[in-house]
């Protein structure tokens, strides 16, 4: 049973450009049975707490949503404590290609780099 105090709902908290909202569109649709993209966060190594994308089958009761343009992005309740103001882009620069997560762990510290699948997720630029 979900606690109905419990807000799934993402906002402004996180936010998306148009440019890795296109790319996450087409990774999405790239696969069969996905349902989002979820954004975690890990922490205690050297470099302070780090974050990563993977798909999503199947979210979780306790996950945040933010429907955007087709897409569900995931966060759950601890995470996106930390992901507060973040604004996920995408980059090409010459041969690499990647998000990168702006504004993120500005208090606690961390790298800026997707260190996993090459998704994201977050509020609709």
């Amino acid at each position: 049973m979900q606690n109905e105090q419990f807000n799934h709902t993402i906002t402004d908290a996180v936010r998306i450009s148009q440019i890795a909202e296109m790319k996450l569109l087409q990774l999405i649709n790239a696969e069969s049975d996905i349902s989002g993209i979820r954004i975690f966060v890990a922490g205690g190594d050297c470099d302070g707490m780090t974050y990563g994308m993977t798909f999503v089958e199947t979210p979780t009761e306790f996950d945040c949503v933010l429907e955007c343009n087709g897409m569900n992005v995931y966060v759950d309740a601890v995470a996106l404590n930390y992901l507060e103001g973040v604004e996920i882009d995408y980059k090409h620069e010459g041969l690499n290609k990647s998000f990168v997560f702006n504004n993120v762990f500005s208090q606690t510290g961390g790298s800026g780099v997707c260190g996993a699948c090459g998704a994201a997720g977050g509020g609709c630029a």
